[in-house]
């Protein structure tokens, strides 16, 4: 499940996207994406840290993204909030990879396969998605899955 981090994250983003001239400060985002701007501030912290927005202080400072919004994806967000997609981390090919606790031998799970292809299939959409075209949305879900 998406976590209500990653939610503001990926709003604040997507007005970080829309915005004319490319910059807002950590207030119009949270005005914008609808989120406690305290929350929102801690997020976009870590966000800077991972690179996906830089920060600009003074008068005229707020944050920008730092590479063009079509080259960012919702998956990598998510990732850098929220951590790995997968269900499990046996099926984790990129972060946090380990047997499960409760599972004595990774060959013989009868889960992996099903939560390796939910992941597979989550992944595939959100890498593709990016905040371009979160930022293009006319907000009607239908023509949005249809641009996928």
């Amino acid at each position: 499940m998406l976590s209500q981090k990653a939610k503001y994250a990926l709003r604040a983003l997507v007005e970080l996207a829309r915005a004319d001239g490319g910059q807002l400060t950590a207030g119009e985002m949270a005005t914008r994406a609808d989120a406690p701007r305290k929350f929102l501030e801690a997020i976009l912290l870590e966000l800077s840290r991972h690179r996906v927005i830089a920060s600009r202080r003074g008068k005229f400072g707020g944050y920008t993204l730092t590479r063009p919004a079509a080259e960012i994806s919702f998956a990598e967000v998510i990732r850098v909030v929220d951590g790995p997609l997968a269900l499990a981390p046996c099926v984790s090919p990129r972060l946090g990879f380990r047997k499960c606790d409760d599972c004595p031998d990774l060959a013989l799970c009868t889960l992996r396969e099903a939560l390796a292809r939910a992941r597979d299939a989550t992944a595939e959409v959100l890498e593709r998605y990016s905040l371009a075209d979160a930022a293009a949305s006319t907000g009607d879900p239908a023509a949005q899955l249809a641009a996928i």
